[in-house]
């Protein structure tokens, strides 16, 4: 009873400030700076994390990232065999099917032409032993190893081209660093759709590797 107070204070503060930017109680991936590139862009070192993920035929890309959203969403609120709540994390991360995904709330989501992959980031203090077993066969649990990141900030639209828009900024800027890309590109969202669009976190990112 006391958690699940709890939890239901957490996504009432949320609800409140995220309008305006603030994740409040939200956990958020732990990570460290290895390189500062300027321009927003840092090179980022992230620990092995469990994610909850999904996959969304992508009939339209607002449809699928509800629709995907909402599986997983379901899935941390108690569609698993322990009827168990988790604590939301952030960012959300999107990415195109049909290419590996590199890397709480953290959702990762990848869009394309034909469908949408969706993740959540698990919070840190959970191993894979200990998640509750999903419900729904489309809730996959992934752990997903060490990893190296490129990763530029920015505000504003999170809409296809504007997100292809910053992953090419992204790129074009690593090749004049000493860090070569070596995956596909995906964006992490840390905020809910109604938030003030010029106060919303948003990122693109990549996995690197010194050259």
């Amino acid at each position: 009873m006391l958690e699940f107070i709890r939890q239901s204070m957490t996504l009432i503060a949320f609800g409140l400030a995220s309008p305006f930017g603030v994740n409040a109680g939200i956990e958020e991936s732990k990570y460290q700076v290895v390189q500062k590139l300027g321009d927003g862009i840092e090179i980022r070192e992230y620990e092995s994390r469990i994610v909850a993920e999904t996959t969304i035929a992508s009939t339209g890309t607002d449809m699928a990232r509800s629709e995907g959203f909402d599986v997983i969403a379901r899935y941390i609120f108690g569609a698993n065999q322990k009827k168990q709540s988790i604590a939301m994390t952030a960012p959300v991360e999107m990415a195109q099917v049909g290419t590996t995904i590199a890397m709480n709330m953290p959702v990762e989501a990848q869009n394309g032409s034909d469908a949408m992959a969706m993740r959540f980031f698990m919070p840190a203090s959970y191993r894979m032993e200990s998640l509750p077993t999903p419900t729904d066969s489309r809730v996959k649990l992934v752990e997903v190893p060490r990893a190296r990141q490129a990763v530029m900030h920015f505000t504003g639209s999170t809409s296809d081209a504007a997100i292809a828009g910053k992953a090419r900024q992204l790129l074009e800027a690593l090749k004049t660093s000493s860090w070569n890309a070596v995956g596909p590109t995906s964006a992490y969202l840390y905020n809910p759709p109604w938030t003030l669009p010029f106060l919303r976190r948003n990122e693109v990112m990549v996995a690197v590797a010194a050259r």
